[in-house]
């Protein structure tokens, strides 16, 4: 982008915000979220990302995600995934429309990024949530035509050593959640399932275990939530926060999960699972 002399043009080279929202603003402002436009002519029909539940650990926190994407009655996606690094020590989770969702945090991340290049150093945590807040405030426009996005925000705070919780509505505004919460169509679900299984200083590995069966919950009673799926070996993303940085959780450890938890909800006594290829009898009847 330069102007008529080949330079770049002055906001380039203009010292200013250490926002790159605000930049773009200036710059390309139709790039942002909120500038288009869905106009008239009914419900825009697009694949919605669904249950994110996250909650706090002994030294940091736990986010997880389901896999599934829908649109209206269909399944859009099996294997969407929609948990997040926002950076180092903090992690972004996404419901409502899935592409714009998607754009949102493309765009939080390279905030925290802009901003740390110019001033030097990181943003607070808090001060990471006040402008994912600030980004999802711009995208009110298209919330108001139905295409909403309704992100969860977490991580680990390095100045109280400690993992902490956001949550937020369509307006930007911007709540801290204590101990644990779930957005999405299947949050009622998760959320109590999370009151039931959460306890002060659970450790990072059994916290994984709550989160994976909040969402196991959520998928028993929300059609639009996922849950673990061993045909495909598709589960649900899992992500602990601690001082140690953000760290994805392997499929094979969530895959275990799993497993634990359908075999201990296995009803004594049922009948085996059906084989996935009937025998066939053979032309005729009977064999003699």
């Amino acid at each position: 982008m330069t102007g008529s002399s080949g330079r770049l043009p002055a906001p380039f080279t203009t010292p200013g915000s250490s926002s790159f929202v605000e930049f773009a603003a200036q710059v390309a402002p139709d790039l942002l979220p909120g500038r288009m436009s869905v106009g008239a002519g009914g419900e825009v029909l697009v694949p919605h990302a669904t249950t994110i539940v996250a909650l706090v650990c002994d030294g940091g926190m736990v986010m997880a995600g389901d896999r599934r994407a829908t649109a209206g009655p269909m399944i859009a996606s099996r294997h969407i995934e929609k948990v997040f690094p926002a950076d180092g020590h903090s992690g972004i989770g996404i419901a409502g429309s899935a592409g714009l969702a998607i754009e949102l945090v493309r765009l939080f991340q390279l905030e925290l990024e802009h901003f740390e290049k110019i001033e030097g150093m990181p943003l607070s945590l808090e001060g990471k949530a006040n402008r994912l807040a600030t980004i999802l405030r711009g995208n009110l426009p298209l919330a108001m035509q139905g295409l909403a996005v309704v992100p969860l925000f977490g991580g680990f705070d390095t100045e109280r050593r400690t993992g902490r919780i956001f949550s937020y509505d369509v307006t930007g505004g911007r709540y801290e959640e204590h101990d644990h919460h779930a957005v999405g169509s299947g949050s009622v679900f998760a959320r109590g399932s999370l009151k039931k299984r959460w306890s002060p200083g659970l450790a990072p590995a059994d916290a994984v275990a709550v989160a994976v069966e909040a969402l196991v919950d959520a998928a028993d009673d929300d059609a639009a939530t996922g849950g673990p799926d061993r045909v495909r070996a598709i589960y649900p993303v899992v992500a602990t926060i601690t001082a140690s940085g953000y760290q994805r959780v392997g499929d094979d450890q969530v895959a275990a999960v799993a497993a634990r938890l359908e075999s201990d909800r296995t009803v004594p006594g049922s009948p085996p699972r059906p084989r996935t290829r009937s025998a066939r009898k053979p032309r005729g009847g009977e064999p003699k």
